[in-house]
């Protein structure tokens, strides 16, 4: 990994963890449109999880269910450390995270379902 892609990296969990999704999802992109092997898939499964989140965020119940399975497929095979960061226990924060979100009954809302900041999922380096 370059220093670019590196600093690029940092920029984007420092962004994801500050709940700046939107942000945090355009670095991440870069970074999976730029690269080539086998971090390509870490970065979209990494995109994909800003993204489920900022569905969230913005009480966007179906948008964030829909992005749940694809970021774990994608960053599964990365476990249980890549690139300085615990992906398992990012895929286990998430899951505790969307919860509400994947088992809500039929009808519910973003009124149900604030999005807990205090609560959501952050990178932890490994």
């Amino acid at each position: 990994m370059s220093g670019g892609d590196r600093a690029t990296l940092n920029a984007a969990v420092s962004l994801f963890d500050d709940a700046q999704y939107l942000a945090s999802h355009e670095l991440f992109e870069e970074l999976w449109e730029e690269t080539q092997g086998p971090d390509a898939d870490f970065y979209k499964g990494c995109l994909q999880a800003t993204i489920a989140l900022h569905h969230f965020q913005e009480g966007n119940l179906e948008g964030a269910a829909k992005l749940y399975a694809g970021h774990r497929r994608f960053l599964a095979a990365y476990m249980p450390k890549h690139l300085g960061y615990d992906v398992a226990a990012l895929i286990r924060d998430m899951q505790s995270f969307l919860r509400p979100v994947l088992q809500r009954e039929a009808g519910a809302t973003a009124a149900d379902l604030p999005f807990p900041v205090e609560r959501r999922p952050k990178f932890q380096k490994s």
